[in-house]
């Protein structure tokens, strides 16, 4: 049975602007890195192998030249992107824990002088200095709140949020990994123009779906971020073709 809500002193009854600490549930988690590192990855992916391919079936070697340069290009680039991401979020997260050390250490010696300046960044932004003044030795009470508000107000870090390294760098693994296959599954079956021409079609569409996801994911247009992926991938591939091309007669 529904209860009726609870009513204010004044007659009004609460809203959900009254309850700010209600969860908000309609926010993505995107400080994880994990997000990034799989859009990137499934983009750069797609884009690097499909000019590796195409470059190479460019100059009309065998189709298994074709298929042994694309894996390599899918575990070489799977392996250096996963790197790479666990060695930025690494670095990047010890970063954040040396600032969040500092300050803690800096609550401990000095608290009155960190109330002060949280007192100062509230005031800056508005707030009367009374209740600033008083806002600010309430958080001070708890340790942990007054770490978690100092880091937020000076910082601009979330201590809850910092990231996981080993989540970035797998999901930037099995991303990569997804895109550079794309452009080489036909290889594995065919060779020559229908590998090719059917090759380009599964990238022309993945690269089209990736946008789309994008646009979808960031709010903007999607139409526009689809075909701006397209031409990502569509370019590169274009010129490392044509060279290909180009070098191949030659050298016959």
């Amino acid at each position: 049975m529904a209860t009726e809500p609870e009513v204010r002193a004044d007659g009004r009854r609460p809203t959900d602007v009254d309850r700010p600490n209600r969860p908000e549930s309609h926010h993505r988690d995107i400080q994880s890195g994990a997000a990034r590192a799989a859009v990137f990855g499934v983009s750069d992916g797609l884009v690097s192998n499909v000019t590796l391919i195409l470059g190479i079936a460019g100059a009309a070697p065998r189709g298994s030249a074709v298929l042994l340069a694309g894996l390599v290009g899918l575990i070489g680039g799977s392996v250096s992107m996963a790197s790479g991401e666990y060695n930025s979020m690494r670095v990047q997260r010890e970063l954040f824990e040396r600032e969040l050390d500092m300050e803690r250490r800096e609550l401990g010696r000095r608290p009155h002088v960190e109330q002060v300046e949280l007192s100062l960044i509230y005031q800056s932004r508005g707030m009367d200095p009374d209740l600033s003044r008083q806002l600010a030795a309430e958080m001070m009470r708890d340790p942990d709140l007054a770490l978690q508000t100092h880091a937020r107000e000076e910082l601009g870090i979330d201590p809850d949020s910092l990231g996981s390294p080993l989540l970035a760098a797998v999901s930037s693994f099995v991303a990569f990994a997804f895109g550079a296959l794309v452009p080489l599954v036909p290889w594995f079956f065919g060779v020559g123009v229908a590998a090719i021409v059917t090759s380009i079609v599964l990238t022309g569409v993945t690269a089209v779906v990736v946008g789309w996801v994008i646009g979808r994911f960031t709010g903007r247009r999607q139409l526009w971020s689809a075909v701006r992926q397209l031409l990502f991938a569509a370019v590169p591939a274009a010129l490392t073709f044509g060279i290909g091309s180009a070098v191949g007669a030659t050298v016959s």
